[in-house]
């Protein structure tokens, strides 16, 4: 069945433009969405999602209550929740793989839902902005496309991207928002900053410069964030891009390079600097081929486990 707005197909034949002139309720939520400040998100019950990763849990979570993901300049990020049970999956799309990543989350999702008898699903869309190269808008058809190819009835409820997510400034475009967070317990979804973005932050960035597909991080039956075991081999011309000033990394690094967040060349940087020293993670990170397992502790932040104790 379809993607469906106010119980009505959404018709992709058309430009966006037009679905939001058809459908106003849409763009006084993202008004709304928009006039929010960020909160800043502690660590404490946090389970952060990088691009490229997802998670999924319910509200039963006895360790995870808030899922949040941000840095989102030209990608979005995706909530996708059942009603009936509380299952709420987030992600942090790129444009890499759309149609089989909607797919995943869709599975993710229903997999904690078969037995719910009630309920809808519903899917929340945030990020992009007008960006010269068009990406933020090529992926939102994308998604659009992908959740109206799916089996089930999925209700879109939030539309916060492309056109609707974006600012000018001195004939810069930027996105209002790079960050959301969402309320498992709640559903409450809000514009939101992480101050810690761990563990394995750049273990996890490296995966996926070396052109990880979308990885699924979290356990949600028994409450483990699993890390990986991800490999690749040397990357190339690592010595190249670590010479390279400010500016040369973020005009060939970046999809959006005059929109990125302040940190991005560090961040890069950092993820550049790491694969320099593990070319051969199979060897110096993964030798036993087991993931990194964490779980929260009783200050509610995330411990490394020994997986000869799981």
């Amino acid at each position: 069945m379809p993607l469906l707005v106010n119980g009505a197909r959404v018709d992709l034949a058309r430009p966006t433009g037009d679905m939001i002139r058809a459908h106003p309720h849409l763009e006084e939520k993202a008004k709304l969405l928009r006039s929010q400040p960020a909160q800043i998100v502690e660590p404490k019950g946090l389970l952060y999602v990088q691009q490229r990763e997802f998670a999924v849990t319910t509200p039963k979570d006895g360790s995870v209550s808030i899922l949040g993901s941000d840095d989102a300049t030209t990608c979005h990020i995706v909530v996708l929740r059942h009603t009936g049970s509380g299952a709420t999956c987030l992600t942090h799309c790129d444009g890499s793989d759309t149609e089989a990543e909607v797919s995943l989350i869709m599975s993710s999702v229903k997999s904690f839902s078969n037995s719910t008898g009630c309920g809808r699903l519903e899917v929340h869309l945030v990020g992009g902005f007008n960006d010269d190269r068009q990406l933020s808008q090529k992926l939102t058809n994308q998604l659009l496309r992908a959740f109206d190819l799916q089996p089930e009835d999925v209700h879109l409820v939030t539309f916060c991207v492309t056109e609707l997510n974006d600012r000018e400034e001195q004939d810069i475009h930027f996105p209002i928002i790079y960050g959301i967070a969402v309320n498992v317990k709640t559903a409450e979804i809000f514009p939101a900053t992480f101050p810690e973005k761990g563990p394995d932050e750049d273990l996890r960035s490296a995966h996926v410069l070396t052109g990880a597909p979308l990885t699924n991080i979290y356990d949600a039956k028994t409450e483990q964030l699993r890390i990986g075991p991800y490999f690749w081999g040397p990357f190339p011309h690592v010595d190249f891009w670590l010479e390279q000033d400010d500016a040369q990394i973020l005009q060939n690094l970046s999809t959006s390079p005059l929109a990125e967040p302040p940190h991005f060349v560090s961040h890069i940087r950092s993820t550049l600097t790491f694969l320099k020293e593990h070319p051969f993670p199979s060897r110096s990170l993964f030798p036993d081929r087991k993931p990194r397992i964490y779980k929260k502790n009783d200050e509610g932040l995330w411990e490394q486990v020994c997986s000869d104790k799981i």
